[in-house]
């Protein structure tokens, strides 16, 4: 077999249509509707300054039980030049796991995309002009919207009628090289992780507390305008979470879901062992990526969704 022509830094995520997103979700479009999905994905291409790699695997768990993954991720590119938009997002599914966990893991990475690349446009204008403030209620309003439509879909076989919808955690990447402003996103457990000068930093934002209710006395105050269009009830099973990071030449940041992020935060050894593996200049080839996210021992029990960004 011959070699590649280009190493894997090179190589770039293909264009997303927002109405046409299930290719892009590893799992949905492979075996449509028949609950046979892989043990292991993996991706991973350049995008303007970064390169990225992901991967969601099946934990010892659900491989004793005979169970599909009940967590999936989401790479996709959208817009072009300047205003292009690379979204990244790890989705958890209810607890319990199995294929309505995997479901609702990739019904929640699917409206992510929708969401992220029909307002992409003015998403990457707001990262580059640093409206801080505008992403957020932006961004925390379409959330609210999306998760009340989601959360119909906890009447699906094998869900229950009150189930969460899946945790979410996305990040916003701009292509713009002048831009180094890098937005998180979303609700549920997981991990939010910087590996700066050879240490892990926990960048876990606090979540954002509930918005109050106008006191009974008090006129109710009009909805501010927030520039992203959305329709649906709103519901927020889980407290919004929103951080604005600034990338750096040589940093490495991890988005992962709950199954990585316990290990990284609570085992000293596989903790030293990834910062040392990940502290080298450039990001690793597939086959490298795979394995230096899997903990051993118990740390691998879990199912495992994580995807590094790594800055140049």
């Amino acid at each position: 077999m011959s070699p590649p022509s280009a190493p894997p830094a090179a190589y770039a995520f293909p264009a997303a249509d927002p109405d046409a997103l299930d290719g892009l979700v590893p799992d949905t479009g492979l075996v449509p509707d028949t609950g046979l999905v892989p043990d292991t994905v993996l991706d991973g291409a350049g995008f303007g300054s970064v390169a990225v790699r992901a991967v969601s695997q099946r934990g010892d768990d659900a491989r004793q039980r005979g169970e599909v993954r009940g967590e999936a991720f989401l790479t996709a590119r959208f817009g072009a030049g300047r205003d292009a938009l690379l979204l990244v997002a790890v989705a958890v599914g209810p607890s319990g796991g199995g294929e309505a966990a995997q479901r609702a893991a990739r019904h929640v990475c699917a409206w992510a995309g929708d969401v992220v690349g029909r307002n992409s446009t003015r998403l990457a204008q707001d990262l580059r002009t640093g409206r801080r403030d505008a992403l957020k209620a932006g961004l925390r309003r379409l959330t609210d919207r999306g998760y009340g439509k989601l959360r119909g879909r906890a009447g699906e076989p094998g869900a229950a009628p009150d189930a969460h919808p899946a945790a979410l955690r996305c990040l916003l990447l701009p292509a713009d090289p002048d831009c180094r402003t890098r937005v998180f996103f979303g609700v549920g457990g997981g991990g939010l992780f910087r590996l700066r000068d050879g240490g892990w930093e926990d960048l876990e934002p606090t979540a954002a507390p509930a918005e109050a209710s106008p006191a009974p006395a008090a006129p109710a105050a009009p909805t501010p305008a927030v520039p992203y269009g959305s329709d649906g009830a709103a519901f927020r099973p889980a407290p919004f979470r929103f951080r604005t990071v600034s990338g750096r030449p040589g940093d490495v940041l991890l988005l992962c879901g709950t199954g990585l992020a316990a290990p990284l935060s609570g085992d000293p050894d596989f903790a030293a062992r990834l910062a040392a593996a990940w502290s080298v200049p450039g990001p690793p080839d597939l086959a490298d990526f795979l394995p230096a996210v899997q903990p051993r021992g118990a740390g691998g029990a879990k199912d495992r969704t994580a995807v590094g960004v790594w800055e140049s």
